[in-house]
């Protein structure tokens, strides 16, 4: 799950929730990375940019469902997550893609999109580290 520890030269630790519209019949976990797509949240692709971070569970049905509470992303946030595999070389600056859950971090550097803000001495899988989307 991604995790907002930090917003850089920000004087609060918390991003400005929002509610918004959710594709039907898709699932939603709490700290999942987002994207906003046709004016809906939807799951984000390994390779996408997250728009937004989930704030609560959700599974919508298919007709009929309500908005969900997200945290909208800028380039000055700092969040934990876990890597979904063992991080290997991968290090600070580095960019890397999403897991297929929206809620872990991989070590493919190829069309990444979360930059390693600090590896925080990540050495296996499950361990956490610090990120930015920029």
């Amino acid at each position: 799950m991604f995790r907002l520890v930090k917003i850089l030269n920000g004087r609060i630790n918390q991003g400005e929730p929002v509610k918004l519209p959710t594709t039907p019949g898709e699932s939603y976990s709490f700290g999942e990375a987002l994207v906003l797509n046709g004016g809906k949240l939807t799951k984000c692709g390994a390779t996408t940019m997250p728009t937004h971070i989930c704030g609560e569970d959700y599974n919508a049905p298919s007709s009929n469902n309500r908005p969900i509470t997200a945290e909208p992303i800028s380039a000055d946030m700092i969040f934990e997550v876990p890597f979904s595999a063992a991080p290997g070389s991968v290090n600070a600056g580095d960019k890397v893609t999403l897991g297929t859950d929206g809620l872990q971090i991989t070590a493919t550097t190829a069309s990444g999109v979360a930059t390693i803000f600090d590896k925080c001495g990540a050495s296996a899988t499950g361990d956490k580290c610090l990120v930015q989307f920029k």
